[in-house]
């Protein structure tokens, strides 16, 4: 479904799963999961798979954010994290969700960033997964050329300088491929609807300039940042970053060895009973999750 998001932008935007469930005599309210998805220029629907058994302890609401996948594009010079972060409140909002635990990964983690500094009275958790809180290009450079070798040290450089479609060729030959560890869903990709111009925009104007760290210790939610250790695009420096910038009584941080961009990607059985841990414990009061 897509609903107007103000100023005549439609987003898309798909629910998964009962908010409340029955439990013998009576109904038990379940935690609503919002999932923000990488890129930008991506959809949602790479989550529909890797995150599919959320759907047993959770109602799941999954967001194409504005310019990407099925969502309309609005204006570009909205085409902000700031934005992209007030989006997702004002989608709970007209769905009626109060409460909810946000979930980011990548560039998604960007948005929930954006979301938690801009509205902290709003979720009941957050998730961080494999992002940064401002970017620090020296860190992904050295990944780069650690796992990638000689030929994608220059490539990240070409495209980080100028992206558009000529550099972004050989990013995808010679960086992608060492995004993760493991490919969990190899057709994932081909499901995928891209939108290239909203990448190159974020790339050739926020990508590099944003930093979220001195906003962070306002985020008083519980939070829960997963990080990879093998991850060039979000180092871990980067999740180290993040952690120690929350309030170290709300934070709970975990990285793990031989993983890549996505610990529930690369790692699932460590990191997918963290994460159904983390939603349990904040799920309403009175709910349950299991």
């Amino acid at each position: 479904m897509r609903i107007d998001v103000g100023q005549g932008v439609r987003l898309f935007v798909d629910v998964d799963g009962a908010e409340w469930v029955p439990d013998g005599d009576r109904m038990v309210q379940r935690p609503t999961v919002v999932l923000l998805h990488g890129g930008p220029g991506m959809d949602h629907s790479s989550f529909k798979t890797e995150l599919a058994e959320l759907r047993e302890i959770a109602q799941l609401v999954f967001i194409d954010h504005r310019g990407n996948g099925r969502s309309d594009d609005g204006p570009r010079e909205l085409w902000t994290l700031a934005q992209w972060g007030d989006d997702v409140r004002t989608v709970c909002d007209v769905l009626g969700v109060e409460k909810p635990i946000v979930m980011g990964q990548s560039f998604g983690g960007m948005v929930a960033q954006a979301y938690a500094t801009r509205h902290p009275e709003h979720p009941a958790g957050v998730v961080f997964s494999s992002t940064s809180p401002r970017k620090n290009e020296a860190r992904n450079l050295a990944v780069f050329e650690r796992r990638g070798g000689p030929e994608a040290r220059p490539s990240a450089e070409a495209f980080y300088a100028d992206p558009g479609l000529e550099t972004l060729g050989p990013f995808l030959k010679h960086c992608m491929p060492i995004y993760n560890t493991k490919f969990s869903d190899p057709d994932g990709m081909k499901r995928t609807v891209l939108r290239l111009d909203v990448l190159f925009h974020f790339f050739a104007n926020e990508y590099l300039k944003y930093d979220f760290l001195p906003e962070l210790p306002n985020v008083h939610c519980p939070t829960l940042v997963l990080g990879g250790e093998e991850d060039p695009t979000t180092p871990i420096e980067d999740q180290v970053d993040l952690a120690a910038a929350l309030p170290a009584e709300t934070v709970e941080f975990h990285r793990f060895a031989d993983c890549g961009h996505g610990a529930y990607r690369d790692v699932p059985e460590m990191a997918m009973p963290i994460l159904r841990d983390f939603i349990r414990r904040c799920a309403p009061a009175g709910g349950e999750a299991s």
